[in-house]
């Protein structure tokens, strides 16, 4: 059985420096340990807010270690070193703009200033990258929001294929889309 790859990315210069303590890579590996039920293994990275360094991650991620799935946490706000979404978008063959407007919305539920989050979502190859907010809590809740689009977003592009425990957050797969195991 093929075990399915996701590509966890913090971008943040001072946890690349080791200044500060990475919470948003292992929030994000906890989510996926907690939900998913499906064989699969993180491929994680640490490195700076640097759009040349952030591409070539995540072109490694995809196009290298096989990760059907990338998710990124941080360099998504409006300060001058936030270039996540520009990195994102400069790899992508297509951009899904739906994540961001729906991570967007369920973040305001808690917080006014989630308008200043500029993430977003885009398919390189049959590998989707998401970039989600640099808070654990907000990663958490974004990720309920997205996720239950994601398996199947994966089996679209040819990607793994992903189960999740529908007690923890459910994956969503019209009627007709057969079931496959990668």
């Amino acid at each position: 059985m093929n075990v399915a790859r996701i590509g966890i990315l913090t971008i943040s210069d001072r946890a690349s420096r080791g200044e500060y303590e990475d919470k948003g890579g292992p929030a994000m590996r906890a989510w996926f340990e907690r939900v998913l039920t499906s064989p699969w293994q993180a491929v994680a990275r640490v490195i700076p807010d640097e759009q040349a360094l952030i591409e070539a991650a995540l072109v490694e991620l995809c196009d290298r270690e096989g990760c059907s799935l990338v998710v990124t946490t941080g360099g998504t706000g409006p300060a001058l070193r936030d270039v996540t979404p520009e990195a994102t978008e400069a790899v992508c063959e297509k951009m899904m703009p739906g994540f961001g407007e729906l991570m967007r919305s369920a973040s305001l539920k808690f917080v006014p200033t989630a308008i200043l989050s500029r993430q977003t979502a885009g398919i390189r190859g049959s590998s989707l990258i998401v970039n989600l907010p640099g808070k654990p809590s907000a990663i958490d809740d974004c990720l309920n929001a997205v996720f239950p689009a994601i398996p199947y977003c994966i089996d679209l592009i040819e990607g793994a294929y992903f189960e999740s425990d529908p007690e923890q957050c459910k994956a969503f797969r019209p009627a007709h889309a057969k079931a496959r195991q990668a």
